[in-house]
């Protein structure tokens, strides 16, 4: 017979979870309810009756430290990875296609962009080489993606675990994959190790004309080293969904840089991802009520 749990979901910002985590042994929760403003230090009594901690996301940098004193804290691990997954191949076609731009409203409009791409015909993915910095639920959505597209694709991951997916190629270094990737896909968590990955040294060893995506954290790239790649090469173009801070201030140079391409943080905000984080909980309450094993726990030690 499987037991029942007091489950706690905090919402607003009035009641945040530090100042409730008595009256509950499960917190579902997310970095918008009120995370920002947490203590430096645990509160007297934290974690109080809580045994069990599900965050409605997968990166962990917005809780603090304490957080992880609780005996068990999971993720939403995988939930968005479609969306984002599709986010990152519209932005790479929309890189080499440029359809917006190429928009008309009248015949000559209509001249002039028929003869620009019959001199210049469009690239197409096929053929180009995907670089994956990170392989986890979503570098593996976006390679399948990159593949039926005909792309090569390589990956850069923390372990030396099998990358798993056929046509996926693993590679040792960072250089190595800046150097043979004509678009770059940042999806890494952000640790020590992995803040300001992307910096002046890294982009030297870039492919000239290279395009950089970063749906993971804004952390993982140095914006003072971007935008010099970007005004100097090698870097063609950034896809940006994610910046440090966020948003940025005002008229910060990357708002209005005219190779960026910035968008709010928004690359999982399609489909129904609420319910796709939802069931995800619901699978894992009912394998807590039974005492069986919760899947995707967050290990603090690595960081993800």
């Amino acid at each position: 017979m499987t037991r029942q749990a007091h489950v706690l979901r905090v919402i607003d910002d009035e009641a945040p979870a530090w100042d409730r985590a008595h009256e509950a042994e499960v917190l579902l929760t997310a970095p918008r309810h009120g995370w920002g403003h947490a203590p430096a230090e645990a509160p007297p009594g934290w974690p109080g009756r809580l045994r069990w901690v599900h965050t409605a996301s997968v990166g962990i940098d917005f809780f603090p430290d304490w957080l992880f004193e609780v005996p068990q804290v999971t993720c939403a691990r995988g939930v968005a990875a479609v969306p984002i997954a599709e986010f990152v191949l519209a932005a790479l076609l929309e890189h080499d296609r440029s359809l917006a731009q190429r928009r008309v409203a009248g015949p000559v409009a209509w001249r002039r962009e028929f003869e620009r791409a019959s001199a210049s015909p469009m690239p197409v993915l096929q053929g180009q080489t995907l670089g994956l910095v990170g392989f986890g639920a979503i570098g593996h959505e976006v390679a399948q993606r990159a593949l039926a597209f005909g792309m090569g694709v390589m990956a850069l991951r923390r372990t030396s675990a099998p990358v798993g997916l056929p046509g996926v190629r693993a590679v040792a270094s960072l250089h190595e994959l800046m150097a043979c990737s004509d678009h770059v896909v940042l999806a890494a968590p952000i640790t020590p190790e992995t803040r300001h990955l992307i910096n002046a040294e890294a982009l030297s060893h870039a492919r000239p004309g290279q395009h950089l995506v970063n749906i993971a954290r804004g952390q993982l790239v140095d914006h003072e080293a971007l935008l010099r790649a970007l005004d100097a090469g090698p870097l063609a173009a950034a896809t940006l969904d994610v910046t440090d801070p966020e948003p940025l201030p005002e008229g910060h140079a990357l708002y209005l840089h005219p190779r960026v391409r910035l968008t709010p943080h928004i690359s999982w905000a399609a489909g129904d991802v609420e319910v796709a984080t939802l069931r995800k909980f619901q699978d894992n309450l009912d394998r807590y009520l039974a005492g069986l094993p919760l899947h995707d726990r967050v290990d603090p030690g690595r960081g993800y």
